[in-house]
């Protein structure tokens, strides 16, 4: 038995009862809010191609400039500009990989090449900065010339490459997750193109070389902010915790109290998609409940409650889970 409580079905259906293996009688519901893709549309998706081409030549440009100049400052943030590309680019790949539809094998589709992608780039990320950190050390004990003017140069085409960047994230469409988590990558690339202005200022009025290994260091603990989010909710995802904010404890807690439910157990929850959690729940319903009013009723109550939109139910007779559980 499939129900689509929230609208949108999966173009498939299922009938039939399952006992998953115990003999018992069930019904097994599913609730689909969506067909787990990420929303498309195709403005974003070329306000983004146009905006990772623009961030992913610039750090090519930024990192032969900070070669040319010896300045560690514009390498470390032309590594910035290379996550924030990387971000992009995943979710271009979110968006292409969105329309390749589940088949026998992967009946959730390919979301999760995503994540593998997101934690590959993270853990580089994370080699890069410490290499940033090392080298950073070196020249504050002996510092190396820097040509400000260079340096200041390519800084300032840095920021003119952010700021329209940014103008063009900023007129897509506002509901799109994607494109909000690359205007705020931009907008982090802007400012870091914004000290290395002031530190190239900074090396031509005062010779001050040690102002580039400085600014180094700061923008390499901005590297290792989105490296390490990323790296760390890709592990997440991958080994299948719950959702952020979903306690599973307190999530078969709520469903007990429902009046409709006697008992709610094997609450499981994970997330598909940035935009898409399923979770799993064996209930029974409380006296002279129907027990086919329960898989619609539990659904909503996690969508509302968790914004959960993908929900596996399983009604089976009162007194399972004290059977189970002994």
């Amino acid at each position: 038995m499939t129900q689509h409580p929230h609208g949108e079905a999966h173009g498939h259906a299922h009938d039939g009862d399952h006992d998953h293996g115990r003999g018992g009688h069930g019904a097994d519901a599913h609730a689909h809010a969506h067909s787990h893709a990420p929303a498309v549309t195709a403005g974003n998706e070329r306000r983004l191609r146009f905006v990772f081409v623009l961030t992913a030549g610039y750090a090519i440009v930024q990192a032969i400039g900070g070669w040319w100049s010896g300045s560690l400052a514009l390498i470390a943030d032309s590594g910035h500009m290379v996550s924030d590309a990387a971000a992009l680019l995943l979710a271009l790949v979110a968006y292409r990989i969105a329309r390749r539809p589940a088949d026998s094998t992967r009946t959730y589709g390919f979301h999760r090449v995503r994540v593998l992608a997101a934690l590959a780039n993270g853990a580089a990320l994370l080699l890069l900065v410490a290499w940033i950190a090392w080298e950073a050390v070196a020249r504050l004990r002996q510092p190396v010339e820097v040509m400000a003017g260079t340096m200041l140069a390519v800084a300032v085409v840095g920021m003119c490459v952010n700021l329209v960047g940014a103008w063009v994230l900023s007129r897509g469409h506002r509901g799109d997750g994607n494109l909000r988590g690359a205007l705020l990558h931009v907008v982090g690339d802007l400012l870091g193109s914004v000290g290395a202005i002031a530190a190239a200022v900074g090396i031509m009025f005062t010779g001050w070389t040690v102002l580039d290994p400085l600014l180094s260091v700061f923008v390499a603990l901005l590297v290792v902010r989105s490296a390490w989010g990323l790296v760390s909710e890709s592990l997440r995802v991958l080994l299948q915790a719950v959702p952020q904010g979903v306690d599973a404890r307190v999530a078969e807690a709520g469903l007990a109290a429902l009046p409709e439910v006697a008992e709610a157990w094997h609450f499981h929850a994970w997330t598909l998609t940035d935009e898409s959690s399923v979770a799993t729940v064996h209930v029974s319903p409380a006296p002279g409940v129907d027990p086919l009013r329960l898989p619609e009723l539990v659904s909503d109550w996690l969508h509302d409650r968790y914004a959960i939109d993908h929900v596996t139910v399983q009604v089976d007779p009162p007194g399972r889970s004290r059977r189970e559980h002994c």
